[in-house]
């Protein structure tokens, strides 16, 4: 399902457009910072999930960030509603594939297209070496920034592609987003504060920010995929958005109660609630299926 999309998504004009948009716009920034004659450079606060490096590193940085984290992930907006509105949902869940496949297979092939848009661009970042000394970390730091931070709006954008209106699908993103930025900013920003830059607390919990709201944009999409909710349950997507506007406060708890160093066990909690709170009910396999009750038809007189 991952290649069908894959090659899909690849021949349409949201993908198209914007690779070529962006490899010229590249090839101008090179040029622009061979002209200017030097690299920027921040000395503290090199780390992934650090946006200021893409914003204040000159307009290579920017250009990557802005198409690959923005532009890109956007063009998603479609993918789960074409599968609920036509029911292809329920053909697929009558197959092999379960629900996870079925979003992981949406999310795969749009942080791909991202993927192969920024591995594109690696001889450009090998270009801009000549303006100046090998920084392998900086160009680290922004590599990973970019990557992580186009799967956050990838996993975000599939959760809102789920719901069936416009404005629900424009609702549910700007949920997602508000409360990514607060959920990570806080303990991103407090354990950046308390080793005076980005040591092994900081990157420990971007890595875990990535991990948590990933899990929970993808929760968010693998509820809507429900066929059946009992009278007497909850409904898995309303669970899974009261989940997103609980997460900063659950997170900045977990923060402030740890001295501002675990931040990344709330969030790597968060992501194992995210996990759980909307499990298919599966019967042991102890448990044997009922008898069929068939009627019989009755017997023939002889």
């Amino acid at each position: 399902m991952t290649t069908k999309e894959l090659r899909q998504n690849m021949r349409r004009g949201s993908f198209v457009f914007p690779f070529l948009l962006i490899q010229l716009l590249a090839i101008l920034a090179t040029v622009f910072e061979f002209q200017r004659g030097e690299v920027y450079r921040i000395d503290d606060g090199v780390g992934m999930l650090n946006v200021m490096l893409l914003v204040e590193s000159g307009p290579f940085w920017a250009i990557v960030g802005a198409v690959c984290v923005v532009v890109m992930p956007l063009g998603g907006i479609i993918l789960m509603g074409q599968e609920l509105e036509e029911g292809n949902h329920e053909l697929l869940l009558l197959t092999k594939l379960g629900r996870w496949k079925i979003v992981l297979g949406k999310f795969l092939t749009l942080w791909g297209l991202c993927t192969l848009t920024f591995v594109s661009l690696l001889p450009f970042v090998v270009v801009r070496y000549a303006l100046g000394e090998v920084e392998w970390w900086y160009e680290l730091a922004c590599s990973t920034t970019v990557v992580g931070g186009s799967a956050l709006v990838c996993a975000g954008v599939i959760g809102a592609s789920a719901f069936k209106t416009i404005a629900g699908r424009v609702a549910m993103l700007l949920l997602f987003l508000i409360s990514m930025l607060a959920g990570c900013g806080i303990p991103l920003a407090f354990s950046a504060t308390v080793t005076k830059g980005c040591g092994i607390f900081y990157h420990l919990t971007a890595f875990s920010a990535v991990i948590c709201y990933v899990s929970t944009g993808l929760a968010l999409a693998r509820s809507r995929l429900r066929l059946v909710v009992l009278a007497y349950e909850v409904k898995p997507s309303g669970m899974v958005i009261a989940l997103l506007v609980c997460m900063p406060f659950a997170i900045g708890m977990v923060t402030t109660i740890t001295w501002s160093f675990g931040g990344f066990v709330g969030l790597l909690g968060m992501a194992l609630v995210s996990l759980r709170l909307d499990v298919s009910p599966k019967a042991p396999k102890w448990v044997k299926p009922p008898v069929a009750n068939t009627p019989t038809p009755p017997a023939l007189p002889t």
